[in-house]
């Protein structure tokens, strides 16, 4: 069900809420944070409830989208509730602001949070370079960005690693989620030698790439090398050099990849790429600060000089949020 309510205030749309649920039965106590996202346009706004609507199985919430109309109109504020199947186990609250209340965020989103439930800001598109000092993430314990959404997102990465603040997480983070998995567990098996080296191979603009070459240059204190690509999307291969030989994760199509390494037989791993909505579903299960993150950044100033490399062929048209 949805239900528009232009030109509305705070107080209509909690007060038809609470109708909603006496009618239906639906309590609030039933949803376990608040979700705030943070829409730029149309088109995003609804990719990002749907994801939200897909965590919400998993986390039940309330998701205030908070959308920016034209700012030379007149202030008001158009709401929308979803409800039932058109919020997933949520409810989905869609506030427009327009006017001078397009840069008033906080003050919209205040009245209708959840009373002692945890916060979390999501920004699906382009972000604060500074998400803790922006005021909706000033409410939030928890706050996601997506790198791979920006006009230049190596910049955008490095420009919120100066500003990190315990809560701050990125999507291009949690698309390693597999890829760490797999180099973790290939470090446990045979032969237990030291790592002297490392490489990471990716697109010129991939986060997520950046990032993995960070983790490994902060854990493994090891020279690692960020070498860019035109032949393939997000994370091509890693390599990992040891005295036997190198253990290599070559991932070319972007949802098989091979592991190979001394004395073990080549294998076949599942690492497709991660929508949103997996990711998303992966950041609601904590809202603890992500200390392994906070390391990965400290490690891209550990990099060296041939993240400026570029390797190979032919160029393909990127691929936004791909890891």
């Amino acid at each position: 069900m949805i239900i528009d309510l232009p030109s509305t205030t705070t107080s209509q749309l909690n007060k038809k809420m609470v109708e909603l649920r006496e009618r239906g039965g639906a309590v609030a106590l039933g949803r376990v944070l608040t979700l705030v996202i943070v829409a730029e346009d149309d088109d995003q706004l609804e990719d990002a409830i749907d994801a939200a609507n897909e965590a919400s199985r998993e986390h039940p919430s309330r998701v205030i989208v908070v959308a920016k109309g034209a700012r030379t109109a007149a202030p008001r504020i158009d709401g929308q509730i979803r409800v039932g199947g058109d919020a997933g186990a949520s409810e989905v609250v869609v506030l427009r602001l327009y006017g001078p209340l397009a840069n008033q965020g906080q003050s919209a989103v205040v009245p209708l949070l959840l009373p002692d439930a945890p916060i979390v800001t999501w920004w699906p598109g382009q972000g604060p370079k500074a998400p803790a000092k922006d005021p909706l993430g000033q409410l939030a314990q928890r706050r996601i960005t997506d790198s791979a959404a920006e006009k230049n997102p190596i910049r955008a990465l490095l420009t919120r690693s100066k500003s990190y603040a315990d809560g701050d997480t990125d999507l291009a983070w949690t698309r390693l989620t597999n890829w760490r998995a797999q180099l973790v567990a290939a470090l446990d098996l045979p032969p237990y030698e030291p790592v002297t080296g490392a490489s990471v191979v990716g697109e010129a603009d991939s986060p997520s790439s950046e990032l993995l070459a960070g983790w490994l240059a902060e854990y493994l204190d090891v020279p690692v090398k960020r070498q860019k690509t035109t032949s393939a999307q997000g994370i091509m291969s890693v390599t990992l050099d040891r005295p036997s030989g190198p253990i290599k994760i070559h991932r070319p199509d972007g949802r098989t990849g091979t592991l190979t390494q001394p004395g073990q037989p080549t294998r076949r791993v599942g690492l497709h790429r991660r929508d949103n909505r997996d990711c998303l579903i992966e950041e609601l299960r904590r809202l603890d600060p992500d200390e392994i993150y906070e390391a990965a950044l400290r490690g891209l100033s550990k990099l060296s000089n041939a993240r400026r490399r570029t390797t190979a062929t032919t160029p393909k048209t990127p691929a936004k949020g791909k890891a």
